[in-house]
């Protein structure tokens, strides 16, 4: 209810830019142009967490940028997230295999997967003390925003929450690199079930800002433990085929709105449902990431 008393009262009365202040707007034309006018970059943080997928990035982290996700994230303006997402999509097409290679579906190409396998969006996820205290998570409501951008630009997607936090961790801010690794060691799982949906399709791994990139480390590390985990049920010829209510609720967000250069491999799930019962963790896209992890793209 308080999510959606806050879509209504954003539509209806934009109180000012997210961005900059201006009045009378969600996000000004030049806060837009800053947030999703460039071409999505290639960003690595320093020093690299092993594990980590190639990501990208629509734009960096600093100034009306920063300032955007923050509205977003800590203050509720939730119709930020349509221009988010766009932002999200355009870093999720930079690292498709099919745009990669000049072709969409990709059969034969870098991507093999089939036509019309869908990308699945699948977000970092916050903890339930920060879930509470927002009134939403913000990198979920992102991550649906994007799904549906990229199905209205002709890229089958949907946004799977399937990652959960299995213990509770210590606030991020104030913690190096090195204790951002340590902290979220172990953190998340896939939920009981989650594993087969992500073989359905091509996994990408989103979130709303990079820093030091443990979070999404952390992430491709327990996609890939289900992924082995579910190789297992799958060779009994169990198949699962389904859809969250996540894909189903991507409608209403919308509206309110390499370290090698080579990809990652990917592991065998045969049987398991999908194209080919794989499940890949292809890449990762944000929204924004720190603007030193620009600086040494080598692309």
């Amino acid at each position: 209810m308080r999510g959606w008393w806050r879509d209504l009262t954003d539509l209806v009365l934009p109180g000012e830019c997210g961005g900059c202040g201006a009045p009378r707007t969600v996000l000004c034309a030049k806060c837009r142009e800053v947030l999703s006018g460039a071409v999505a970059h290639r960003v690595r943080p320093v020093p690299e967490p092993s594990g980590l997928p190639v990501v990208h990035a629509a734009a960096r982290y600093a100034d009306e940028v920063r300032a955007t996700l923050l509205a977003h994230k800590e203050r509720g303006a939730l119709a930020l997230a349509g221009p988010l997402g766009a932002a999200l999509a355009g870093a999720v097409r930079a690292g498709l295999p099919g745009e990669r290679s000049g072709s969409w579906p990709g059969a034969g190409g870098a991507w093999s997967r089939g036509v019309g396998a869908p990308v699945l969006l699948v977000p970092v996820p916050s903890g339930r003390r920060a879930v509470r205290a927002r009134g939403h998570d913000p990198a979920r409501r992102i991550a649906l925003a994007a799904a549906g951008e990229l199905r209205r630009s002709g890229v089958p997607a949907r946004a799977l929450g399937v990652l959960r936090q299995r213990r509770a961790v210590a606030d991020q801010s104030g913690l190096n690199s090195r204790q951002r690794l340590d902290n979220l060691a172990g953190a998340l799982a896939v939920v009981p079930g989650g594993a087969r949906l992500l073989s359905d399709g091509l996994v990408v791994l989103v979130d709303d800002v990079m820093t030091t990139g443990a979070s999404l480390a952390e992430a491709a590390r327990a996609v890939r433990s289900a992924a082995g985990l579910v190789s297992n049920a799958a060779r009994a010829g169990a198949v699962y085929r389904g859809e969250t209510w996540e894909s189903r609720e991507e409608q209403n967000v919308g509206s309110t709105r390499e370290r090698t250069g080579r990809w990652p491999a990917r592991q065998g799930i045969t049987g398991a449902g999908g194209v080919g019962g794989v499940v890949d963790v292809v890449c990762a896209a944000v929204v924004a990431a720190s603007p030193d992890s620009f600086e040494i793209n080598r692309n």
